[in-house]
């Protein structure tokens, strides 16, 4: 950010022995470094909230746009076929369905009459 060089350093550094004096210029040193450490972290923790926003924002741009994307297309077309299997599936069950019904119900009908024959032969 700031483009402070050496003899810009010794500069500060000379004007606050000045000022400050001594004695009290490690702790103003202390103090210096403490706030700007605590500053940097601050940014930094800032900086790294605003970025997973941004990648979360970029996630759900995405996943909208997975939607009408490509592979969902070809999943859909993966699924249909399968949904059509099934169908035809279930039709032909349910027609062998029906014509084992159909099945019993002749033989029911052959059982009675044979047993309505069997019957009036009996009684002749």
């Amino acid at each position: 950010m700031f483009d402070i060089g050496f003899w810009e350093l010794g500069l500060i550094s000379v004007v606050a022995l000045l000022v400050v004096g001594p004695e009290r210029l490690p702790g103003l040193a202390r103090t210096l470094g403490l706030w700007l450490g605590k500053g940097r972290r601050m940014l930094s923790s800032i900086k790294d909230e605003i970025d997973r926003e941004v990648r979360v924002d970029e996630i759900k741009k995405a996943a909208q746009e997975g939607v009408k994307s490509p592979v969902s297309k070809s999943i859909r077309q993966a699924v249909d076929p399968m949904q059509t299997i099934g169908l035809e599936a279930e039709k032909i069950m349910n027609e062998a369905r029906s014509q084992l019904e159909e099945g019993d119900q002749h033989k029911k009908k052959g059982a009675v009459k044979a047993a309505s024959s069997n019957g009036a032969h009996g009684d002749a």
